[in-house]
């Protein structure tokens, strides 16, 4: 019905099965705009997104995520994946087409101001396969450092099968989905040390360890310090910095 009634507005509209037809459809002929539904067969809406946003070639289609799912996190999640809007079923026909309108200009505008930038024309991006699925799975990954994930959590967010992720993790990053998991949360972890005056513990659960004597033990093996070391050392270097530029303005 929408199809139909898009076309009626002058619109030419091609149409896939599921999220996996859809993300193949847009590699072949990169669309202006994607409607894309949530619950789909074979790969739903929000792992066709996390595909469309790490491929270059894809990245910069706006999408409109149209689902019954009304629950505010799933319309946060939808738009944290990189959806520009969320449209919620049963809608109306002019809601759609008003919002269709406003993000085909935006678009429109945004590649016209790139452009101009550019001084020429950017040439169509090149993309390989592992690659996508590695720059998806990284997303995730830090998107989600505090949740337990597996191996089969992050394949089935991404629409792909364990053995595959690993293939092309290796190939993309030269590590395994697990080493690089345990760097991001390291990564993170000095971060919020740096940053901020959470707790260890409090940091253990933000970066997905199962305690803060976990964290302190992965931490140490791969900085040589405790956190609370760490954070002291960074604190008393930054106190230093700051009397040597008073003593000389």
């Amino acid at each position: 019905m929408l199809t139909d009634l898009l076309r009626r507005q002058q619109y030419r509209v091609r149409t896939a099965s599921d999220g996996s037809a859809g993300y193949q459809n847009a590699l072949a002929n990169p669309p202006d705009l994607i409607l894309l539904d949530v619950r789909m067969p074979t790969l739903d809406g929000f792992a066709a997104c996390r595909l469309l946003k790490a491929n270059p070639v894809t990245r910069a289609i706006p999408v409109i995520f149209l689902s019954a799912l009304g629950d505010p996190d799933d319309r946060v999640a939808g738009l944290v994946l990189g959806g520009v809007d969320f449209v919620t079923k049963p809608y109306a026909p002019a809601e759609v087409f008003a919002r269709v309108r406003i993000h085909l200009d935006l678009a429109r505008q945004q590649r016209g101001a790139a452009a101009v930038a550019a001084g020429a024309p950017a040439a169509m991006p090149h993309h390989h396969p592992d690659d996508v699925i590695a720059a998806a799975a990284m997303r995730l990954i830090g998107e989600n450092l505090a949740l337990p994930l597996s191996l089969a959590d992050i394949a089935r967010a991404i629409g792909t099968y364990e053995k595959r992720l690993s293939q092309a993790f290796r190939h993309h990053t030269g590590m395994t989905v697990f080493a690089y998991l345990s760097e991001e949360r390291i990564a993170r972890g000095r971060q919020l040390l740096s940053d901020t005056d959470m707790s260890v513990q409090q940091i253990a659960e933000q970066t997905g360890f199962r305690s803060a004597a976990n964290f302190a033990t992965a931490f140490r093996e791969r900085v040589d310090m405790t956190p609370t070391a760490y954070r002291h050392a960074l604190r008393t270097e930054a106190s230093a910095l700051s009397a040597d530029q008073l003593a000389h303005p």
